[in-house]
């Protein structure tokens, strides 16, 4: 008996997980419009679940900050903010930097070659990558840098934090000129070989800060993204 309620419960937090990745990237992609309520019924018949899962994975992205939840009237897609957009860099910067200090001291030098070959085969071109593909390539580079920090929590910080802003790099991306960002990327991780922790944290700094003008631009562009399409096939029918 006991081992059937054990399978009972493995099978539901297996539902719980799957609804809640695929939400989660329907709220990063802004699938769901900025701002807009969110139909529980619907979702559930299209996600082919029950409400129980469903709710349980809605009040999750709401606490991590992808959703929000107003008492009375249900779950919304968050808004496209510039200031939250800014506080988020404004805290990439900060756990980054704090982690490559921590880096300096614990990073094995096996892994640090390996992410300065991870930057020789993924190149300074973007070639035929997509600006998703780009920003993928991209976090996976900030991410195998503070794993040498051996910092889980931090890790897990800046994980949320890249899929809160994805959406506005995405847009972001096409005015980067990758070849500068790649060198970045080389001296950031050429001074952590160094063990200079100076030269880590100037290039650091300068790589992560985005001025709230330019995440502005970015906004505006992907609200033209997200609701000009609709308005042009309204206006040919």
């Amino acid at each position: 008996m006991q081992l059937m309620m054990s399978n009972v419960e493995l099978a539901s937090d297996s539902i719980v997980d799957r609804v809640y990745e695929q939400l989660k990237a329907m709220a990063v992609s802004y699938e769901f419009k900025p701002g807009e309520r969110l139909n529980e019924g619907e979702l559930a018949k299209r996600l082919g679940v029950s409400r129980t899962p469903l709710r349980e994975a809605l009040n999750r992205l709401n606490t991590e900050g992808f959703l929000r939840f107003t008492p009375g009237k249900g779950f919304f897609c968050r808004e496209l903010d510039a200031h939250e957009i800014f506080d988020l860099y404004e805290l990439r910067k900060s756990i980054e930097v704090a982690s490559v200090r921590l880096a300096i001291k614990r990073a094995k030098d096996e892994d640090i070659d390996g992410l300065l070959k991870f930057l020789e085969a993924t190149g300074p071109d973007p070639g035929e990558r997509s600006s998703v593909e780009l920003v993928e390539l991209d976090e996976t580079f900030h991410e195998r840098l503070m794993a040498m920090s051996n910092n889980a929590e931090m890790l897990r910080v800046l994980r949320n934090v890249n899929a809160r802003i994805r959406f506005v790099r995405w847009i972001d991306m096409d005015s980067i000129n990758r070849s500068n960002t790649q060198a970045e990327h080389r001296a950031v991780v050429e001074g952590l070989k160094a063990r200079n922790e100076e030269a880590c944290v100037s290039v650091l700094e300068k790589h992560i800060d985005r001025r709230l003008d330019r995440i502005t631009s970015a906004i505006k562009e992907g609200y033209a993204q997200i609701y000009m399409p609709a308005a042009a096939r309204a206006a040919t029918n």
